[in-house]
């Protein structure tokens, strides 16, 4: 058996290589059939286990190899892999559709070795009721894979509520078929979690996660122009290519076009991009110098050679951390990993853990609600809890894969199984996950070895001071100050970066007061304009300490404001008056500035909406519906207004609605066009 896992090794790596410690011993406990979790670092070699292991069961006329893997990416760089010792692997995704009919053929026909499937497939009824039967029909599962198993556990920073409906399958699987669940990314707490989800009998291999060819810096630089400028003048003295973390969608595209636009060859990676896999290969090929990425570029992407991993802001936990720098140096003796660190990015990542993994007291709320209406939609469910759209996709999943509801039609019912406290356990993972993302703040701050620090979070084996980062050679490798004219152009880059405030085509789902369906073409606003996300360094920040600090917004950003209208923002049509959100909290507080820029804009300024009731502000709404219902009965106009295209402007925008309905309002009183503008927007 070794001589010929040997040889198979030889095939798909070269003729000089030589098994790593640990994955013969994983490849003999699979044959073995035994129940093995392998908990080894990114770039260990995992897949090698279940493809070696795959082909030896198959020759022992053993079924095909279920695996489920996480991403569409992680599958085609397996299945390339697979063919290069004779394993046919296909996968069945929503993007292939078309080739569904032909891989059930193959597993009717004995002709599938591997069959990788992402968790939510396992969901889905054709799947369930055709694909599956096919297997059993043909001798059954003859090897289950669990890649990337932290995502099975609630405690794991990468916890998928799909991957729940995995335990049912190994509950049903004979005795000796042989499961093997792997990670890269598993501390104590999650490995318990992991070994009770999965049954009695767990085999644990677990090796050193340390990354002996990644130089760790920290440098500490809350402003976000200083950033972009600290990129551009550091990737092109960067070895080789590399990738830049970012954490949302918007970040980016900004940082990617902030580099392109100073020659450098950026593209931007995330998961509205259409073509990842030729984002992918571009980089592999060398044929870019940076992916700037969200998570979506993480577990099993691979590119031996890679040279650095940036992360243009921190990331949410240092598990998650660790499993993106691991991207860099797997086949170079150095690789450059550099957290540019602001605290201020904490407040992202803090929404992110409210809407991905709700506490149980929102999932027993619904659950009281299905109860009582005896049966609702989601959109239902929205106008009676203040929580986001995400939150309660998550709640009803949870219960749904707990079986605790189910759905017909449109509408969730609550089923006839009791509640106990091992289905709902979420209890005390939201402060966990709190508790990981200070221990960033941590990790940003401590004086001590950073892979050290890194390799204490994951509860490493082998836990020893690198000798590499910037603490442990007593001075950062990279400097922290960027050149002015860099330093200038970005925040010129900034200024000029069109933050658009798009305008609302449809009200809420179900309709709020009395109100359905599209907004008519000729109530819609205008594209609108924002100066600045909200919070974030310069002007987002000026806004946030001047409305919630100062009391008023001085003259600075009226500066801005006009300087902006007048030589950024091309409008058409162009606004001949000015009008403003009022506030009963802070009656002064828009009017007063919104008069000054119409002063300056030589435009008139008319005062013809009126807040006619005290209202939550919107950032405590959790979700549209509540939202629009917050504000539309809120304000009034009780006179007629010019029929000309008018500028509205307020403060900070949050969901877009107040704009909605104070456009619908105006346009109802005989105004023209309405083209909003916000000195801030809040991040999305």
């Amino acid at each position: 058996m070794r001589q010929k896992a040997l040889d198979l090794l030889h095939a798909m790596v070269n003729e000089q290589a030589v098994f790593k410690k640990d994955q013969l011993e994983a490849i003999e406990s699979v044959l073995n059939r035994e129940k093995t979790l392998v908990v080894q670092r990114t770039g260990w070699g995992k897949s090698m286990v279940y493809f070696i292991a795959t082909k030896l069961l198959r020759e022992q006329i053993a079924g095909p190899t279920i695996l489920i893997s996480p991403l569409l990416s992680l599958m085609r760089n397996q299945i390339e892999s697979a063919r290069k010792i004779g394993i046919n692997a296909v996968t069945i995704n929503s993007s292939n559709d078309e080739e569904w009919d032909e891989i059930d053929r193959l597993l009717s026909t004995n002709q599938c070795d591997i069959l990788i499937i992402s968790p939510e497939r396992l969901s889905n009824q054709r799947f369930i009721n055709s694909t599956l039967p096919l297997i059993e029909n043909n001798g059954g599962i003859g090897f289950f894979v669990v890649d990337e198993a932290h995502c099975i556990s609630d405690w794991g920073h990468d916890f998928r509520p799909d991957y729940r409906r995995i335990v049912r399958i190994v509950n049903g699987l004979s005795p000796n078929v042989p499961i093997l669940a792997t990670t890269a990314t598993a501390n104590n707490r999650v490995v318990r979690d992991i070994a009770e989800q999965l049954g009695n009998g767990l085999k644990i291999i677990r090796g050193s996660l340390k990354r002996e060819s990644l130089r760790l810096s920290v440098l500490h630089m809350p402003d976000y122009a200083k950033r972009l400028a600290w990129l551009a003048e550091m990737v092109p003295q960067m070895n080789g290519t590399g990738i830049i973390y970012c954490t949302t969608i918007g970040e980016c595209d900004r940082v990617s076009s902030w580099l392109h636009s100073q020659g450098i060859n950026a593209l931007p990676y995330h998961s509205k991009c259409e073509d990842r896999e030729m984002l992918e290969n571009k980089l592999i090929r060398n044929e870019i110098k940076v992916l700037v990425a969200t998570d979506a570029l993480g577990m099993g992407f691979d590119k031996p050679d890679l040279g650095f991993v940036f992360h243009f802001s921190m990331p949410g936990s240092l598990v998650s951390y660790y499993q993106q720098i691991g991207r860099a140096g797997r086949s170079l003796s150095n690789a450059d990993v550099v957290l540019l660190f602001s605290e201020d990015d904490k407040s992202i990542h803090e929404g992110f853990i409210d809407s991905s993994l709700p506490e149980q007291r929102y999932m027993g709320i619904i659950l009281y609600l299905l109860e009582q209406y005896g049966g609702l939609s989601k959109y239902e469910l929205l106008s009676k809890v203040n929580y986001s759209n995400g939150q309660v996709d998550q709640c009803l999943k949870l219960l749904e894969i707990d079986q605790l509801v189910y759905k017909q039609g449109t509408k969730f019912y609550r089923s006839a199984k009791p509640l106990t406290s091992e289905l709902l356990k979420n209890e005390n993972v939201h402060q966990t996950k709190i508790n990981e993302l200070n221990k960033v703040v941590e990790y940003a701050n401590t004086s001590e070895c950073l892979m050290r620090f890194i390799s204490e979070e994951l509860d490493d084996i082998d836990i020893e001071d690198c000798g590499k980062c910037q603490n442990c050679i007593g001075h950062s490798n990279f400097p922290v100050e960027v050149r002015s004219d860099l330093l200038w152009a970005a925040n010129e880059f900034l200024y000029n970066q069109p933050i658009v405030i798009e305008s609302r085509k449809q009200w809420p789902p179900n309709g709020v007061g009395g109100l359905r369906g599209k907004i008519p073409v000729e109530q819609r606003n205008e594209e609108g304009r924002a100066l600045s996300i909200y919070g974030t360094a310069g002007f987002g920040r000026m806004v946030r300490t001047a409305r919630y600090e100062n009391g008023y917004f001085g003259e600075d950003l009226v500066d801005a404001t006009v300087r902006f209208i007048s030589t950024k923002w091309d409008m058409n049509p162009q606004p001949q008056w000015v009008t403003s959100v009022p506030s009963l909290r802070n009656p002064l507080l828009v009017p007063s500035f919104a008069k000054k820029v119409a002063e300056r804009l030589e435009l008139p300024y008319l005062d013809v909406i009126h807040k006619i009731k005290h209202t939550t502000e919107q950032k405590y709404m959790k979700n549209s519906f509540l939202q629009a219902s917050n504000v539309i009965n809120a304000f009034s106009i009780n006179q007629d207004c010019p029929s000309t295209p008018v500028l509205l402007i307020d403060d900070i925008m949050n969901s877009g609605w107040t704009f909605t309905i104070c456009g619908v309002l105006l346009r109802n009183a005989g105004s023209g066009p309405v083209i909003p503008f916000a000195l801030s927007k809040t991040p999305n």
